[in-house]
């Protein structure tokens, strides 16, 4: 119950987040008109289109699909909403298809009540009676129909799929065009002449809406609605200043409570604070827009105005919090980013900067497209926040380069959080593109290219924003799988206790759980930082699938498109590669039980077949197709393929070394004449180490071929046995009782079995002794014997007895690495 009790808020807070991080950003990201598409608004179409033609509702008639894309434009123009259009394009070509899978289910049972009606009578043969040949009749002209309908919807479907690349093709080019255009630059007269000369007709448009702006406050202070206007204000003020401050100290108290002692109090805090602060800000907001606009019939200009500043005010709180969240500079402990303290107060006004220079430049563009600015206004409004943003992110990455002064740590900083005394390599390349993307800004900006530097400036915040969520998602991810799949972690426990999965497995499902959503969170990543240049999950999905196209068998062209792409694969596909591998190496192998040697060995397997897909893929985009490769290869495999044989047959042998596990790192292994601990097991080859140090690389086919002795597979234990003479006037109870309390008393000796003393036979006047005990390790024999010999040798000469020669020991499973003689000993007497 313990556990639940804090399982739940933790999924809601965590639905939350993923909810609200969505909804602000895309919505953010689609909110200026000049630097893309409304993405709330083609969300709203697709859905509104899906939710015609759904698969509850009839589809529609393929004259009415025909007329829905004969009103899409052919061109697309400056006006025209790309995104909606796309999506209405994709709507159309969805009830296309299933017409199609409709009228083809009716063809084919129309097929079936026509064969039941028999063959049609041939010529000169007697015809069908009469119901029969009305019915036939009726079916054929019903089959014809149904046959048209058909051939219609599948060529709307093929249209619509034309129209939509051409769409993509011309939303492209559009946006290129946009960016490439050239303005007069602010430090000419004419960038200044023209806002003096478009300054009156916008002074009137802002005037105008801000008439309707106060026209709404005057009416909300009337004396019927004063009172609750004000009491609204009140409200919102309260949830934003005080509210958001007690749901922060609400969380630091709870959250240490109710969670366990772990990495996921900071995480989860930060997320939880990121939403809370989100909804409280928008609420707030909503309030005061609900208070001021009357409910019957509001001015258009306020609505839009509304949606806006909402949305407006929604980012800011995100990208405010984010922040505050990841330097925690009042509470070094909850810090997720590895900074000093130094670091942290520097670092800590620059996401207010940030939050409010880009909620105020996409206000400001909403406002140019409400009161119909003109291009100048634009002009002006883009160039002013494409200096500010971009001066500020310098600010930023100066402070941010800054080295922290040599401070004694903080009393409450936490252990787990690290200063970060080497800069990781992926860092240090996102800082120096976001310097690049500031420097290319300034100097598009000042070359009068105001598109570009804006666009540059706004992608370089919305890329910051991007990968700061997705840490903050990463850590909470990887948290949550440690906090609740893990060994120690509370349905790990469940699990253990339950069903009995043992703790290994329960640490290699958290890893694998948190690999698994780590790769989804980076392609959403993907997704969110395209999200900006207008393209949506459906869009990238159809780019992916272009890659079949490229493997088919063509003319090789060698264009300097598809060198970039080849060039690009292959990077990005080796960095993948090498990223798997230190994971795999460094977190989810440690999980697993298997060997070290045998980890390596997988790690670069899988290596060596991720850099020849990659090859492959690259290999594609430059226009050679995996059939040219396959015939290569298999031209070459005959050649080589003998030479290959010893190399394949020892793989193979290494995998079933692999799955069956006779032989594993550590074991005592006797291989013919190598006889030594095995250290290292190999895709290719074994390493076995012997007595003096040295090593054998044994091909794992000889494993595999040969007889090959295991000591300590099963745990096998080690015997010392002792053939000891003794003339034949000894006492020989006396000599028995003696050679037994020397085995005894030894500590490496096993109780069960227990050691025993026998009288092997008389041979030439010679008792023969033979003394046997068992030791638990065949390592432990060789020092156990030479121990019990030591004080047989002492007790007999206590005694005064003695042995005749020769008198031998044996020690079975004997270890070429003990200090002792061997196996064959040489004889040990005492003088008489």
């Amino acid at each position: 119950m313990h556990a639940l009790r804090w399982l739940l808020p933790l999924g809601v807070a965590a639905a939350l987040l993923a909810v609200v991080a969505t909804l602000v950003m895309v919505g953010w990201a689609g909110s200026a008109p000049a630097w893309a598409a409304p993405a709330p608004q083609a969300a709203r179409t697709a859905a509104a289109s899906a939710a015609g033609n759904g698969t509850d509702a009839p589809p529609p008639s393929v004259d009415e699909l025909r007329q829905r894309l004969d009103a899409i434009p052919q061109k697309l123009s400056e006006e025209d909403d790309g995104r909606k259009l796309l999506a209405e394009i994709n709507a159309i070509g969805t009830a296309a298809q299933r017409v199609a899978e409709q009228r083809t289910a009716e063809l084919a049972d129309l097929d079936l009540r026509l064969q039941g009606l028999g063959p049609a009578p041939e010529k000169g043969a007697a015809p069908d009676a009469p119901d029969v040949a009305q019915q036939r009749a009726a079916l054929t002209k019903q089959r014809a129909a149904i046959d048209g309908e058909l051939k219609l919807a599948r060529l709307i479907g093929v249209d619509a799929e034309q129209r939509g690349t051409e769409l993509i093709r011309q939303r492209h080019a559009q946006f290129q065009a946009a960016l490439t255009s050239r303005t007069d630059s602010p430090l000419s007269a004419g960038f200044w002449r023209n806002l003096r000369n478009a300054a009156p007709s916008d002074r009137a448009r802002l005037q105008s809406l801000w008439l309707d702006l106060r026209g709404a406050v005057e009416d909300a202070m009337q004396r019927e609605r004063r009172g609750a206007f004000i009491g609204t204000l009140l409200a919102a003020l309260l949830l934003v200043v005080a509210g958001t401050w007690t749901a922060e100290r609400i969380l630091v108290r709870l959250l240490p409570t109710h969670l366990p002692a772990t990495r996921l109090r900071r995480s989860l805090l930060a997320a939880c604070a990121i939403a809370a602060n989100v909804l409280l800000v928008a609420s707030a907001m909503h309030l005061v827009w609900d208070a001021l606009l009357p409910q019957a019939d509001p001015v258009e200009s306020l609505k839009l105005l509304q949606r806006a500043s909402v949305r407006a005010a929604a980012y800011a709180a995100f990208v405010i919090t984010l922040g505050h969240a990841l330097l925690a500079r009042r509470r070094p402990s909850w810090r997720l980013l590895a900074l000093s303290d130094a670091q942290a107060a520097r670092l800590a006004p620059y996401p207010w900067w940030i939050a409010l220079l880009s909620a105020a430049g996409t206000l400001a563009m909403d406002v140019n497209a409400i009161v119909g600015a003109s291009l100048a206004a634009e002009v002006a409004s883009h160039a002013l926040f494409a200096l500010l943003i971009p001066a500020t992110v310098a600010l930023l990455l100066v402070h941010a380069r800054q080295p922290s002064a040599a401070t004694p740590p903080d009393a409450h900083a936490s252990a787990e959080v690290p200063l970060m005394k080497v800069r990781p390599l992926w860092l240090g390349g996102l800082l120096a593109a976001a310097a690049l993307a500031v420097l290319a800004a300034v100097v598009a900006l000042l070359l009068g290219y105001v598109a570009l530097a804006g666009m540059l400036a706004r992608q370089t915040v919305w890329f910051g924003v991007v990968f700061a969520t997705v840490y903050l998602l990463a850590a909470l991810v990887e948290d949550l799988s440690a906090a609740l799949l893990s060994s120690k972690g509370v349905v790990g426990r469940h699990l253990h206790t339950g069903l009995g999965l043992e703790p290994r497995l329960l640490d290699q499902l958290a890893v694998l759980t948190s690999g698994v959503l780590r790769v989804l969170l980076l392609f959403y990543m993907v997704i969110a930082l395209m999200a900006p240049f207008g393209t949506g999950p459906d869009e990238l999905f159809r780019r992916g699938s272009r890659v079949e196209g490229a493997l088919k068998i063509g003319d090789f062209t060698l264009a300097p498109q598809s060198m970039a792409t080849a060039v690009l694969i292959l990077v990005a596909g080796f960095i993948a590669i090498r990223i798997f591998k230190r994971w795999l190496g460094e977190r989810y192998f440690p999980s697993t039980a298997l060997e070290p040697g045998m980890s390596s060995s997988i790690t670069t397997l899988l290596g060596y077949v991720g850099g020849v897909v990659v090859i492959a893929i690259a290999l594609a985009g430059l226009g050679i197709s995996v059939e040219r490769i396959a015939w290569v290869a298999s031209a070459l495999s005959v050649g080589i393929g003998f030479g290959l044989q010893a190399i394949v047959q020892n793989f193979i042998s290494g995998l079933i070394l692999l799955a069956e596990r006779p032989v594993r790192v550590g074991d005592w292994v006797k291989l013919g004449e190598t006889e030594g601990d095995v250290r290292r097991v190999n895709v290719r080859a074994t390493e076995i180490q012997l007595g003096d140090r040295s090593t054998v690389i044994v091909p794992n086919s000889e494993f595999i071929t040969k007889s090959v002795r295991n000591m300590t597979l099963t745990g096998a234990q080690g015997r010392v046995q002792l053939s000891l003479p003794a003339p034949l006037s000894t006492d020989a109870r006396r000599m028995r009782e003696l050679i037994l309390q020397a085995f005894q008393a030894h500590d490496a000796i096993l109780e069960d079995p227990a050691p025993a003393v026998t009288l092997d036979g008389v041979q030439g006047g010679t008792l023969i002794f033979v003394a046997t005990g068992w030791v638990a390790n065949p390592r432990g024999a060789g020092g156990a014997r030479s121990d019990i010999l030591f004080a047989i040798l002492d007790a007999l000469r206590a005694e005064g007895l003695q042995l005749s020669p020769p008198a031998t020991t044996l020690v079975a499973q004997d270890s070429p690495l003990s200090a002792g003689p061997p196996e064959s000993a040489a004889p040990v007497s005492r003088p008489a």
